[in-house]
């Protein structure tokens, strides 16, 4: 309780390092902010061309929203795992990357994974406009459930925070944990039903066994981008154990994250 009394006290240095993140993140750039806006179109129009048009990935239509559109249908899962992914990296190089900052005056570690994860949640909300925008021009409805999605990239923040934490620890020990962490989510994605629809997996499992289908949703981000796509996408309420299995990852994560943070910060500045 101390600490966590120590954490909302400090909660301006919290503000401050989230506005350095969001200002310097682009800084010395002709685009600015408007790169945040690039990548995600650019990931879009690639991953359409090869597995819209290629190879022929074929979601099916939005109920009830009665989209059938495949890029609008790749951003709503894209978005959320962009967020993620960001999140995790930037999270987990926070204390190395701000390493005199740390040997010179002592603030709560934690601030610094935290602010990624705010920072971060500020381009993704220009993002979302966009999207949203996009998905009301062609027929969906979104902006009624924009509340709903706020509950959910919460839940989604606690998580790959959580995650970034316990990794930032690690990457202090073990400065290798930077390049693993790369590979590992280069190959969860595609684990992630995200440029590909759940239904091809479920035609997998039906011929090599359903124990495939039942782990393959052992995946948290797989859940997460379910329950993005029911709201944006589908324009309804994602379904009770989505909902359930969110809420127990983000929970169990974000917990695990604090206490082994927590326990190893007093020695961070030794240690670096």
């Amino acid at each position: 309780m101390a600490y966590l009394k120590e954490l909302l006290a400090s909660r301006e240095l919290l503000a401050n390092l989230t506005m350095r993140e969001v200002s310097g993140k682009y800084r010395r750039t002709v685009l600015g902010q408007l790169w945040s806006l690039i990548n995600p179109i650019v990931l879009m129009l690639v991953y359409t061309v090869v597995f819209s048009f290629i190879f022929r990935a074929r979601p099916a239509e939005g109920d009830p929203s009665g989209l059938n559109l495949y890029p609008l249908w790749l951003m709503c899962g894209l978005l959320p795992w962009l967020y993620f992914t960001r999140v995790v990296n930037g999270g987990l190089t926070s204390i190395v990357s701000n390493a005199n900052l740390i040997k010179k005056v002592y603030f709560p570690r934690m601030h610094l994974p935290l602010s990624v994860a705010l920072s971060t949640g500020v381009t993704w909300a220009m993002e979302l406009g966009v999207l949203a925008l996009a998905l009301t021009i062609f027929g969906g409805m979104p902006l009624p459930f924009l509340p709903l999605l706020i509950l959910w990239m919460v839940l989604l923040a606690l998580f790959a925070s959580g995650l970034a934490m316990m990794l930032a620890i690690l990457n202090v020990h073990f400065r290798d944990t930077q390049h693993f962490v790369a590979l590992i989510l280069q190959m969860w994605m595609y684990l992630t039903p995200i440029i590909y629809p759940i239904s091809l997996v479920r035609e997998g499992a039906e011929q090599y066994g359903m124990w495939i289908i039942d782990v393959y949703r052992l995946n948290p981000m797989e859940r997460f981008v379910e329950v993005f796509r029911n709201i944006l996408y589908d324009n309804r309420l994602p379904a009770w154990d989505d909902a359930l299995w969110c809420v127990g990852w983000a929970g169990v994560i974000f917990g695990l994250g604090y206490m082994i943070f927590q326990r190893n910060e007093k020695r961070l500045a030794e240690l670096l």
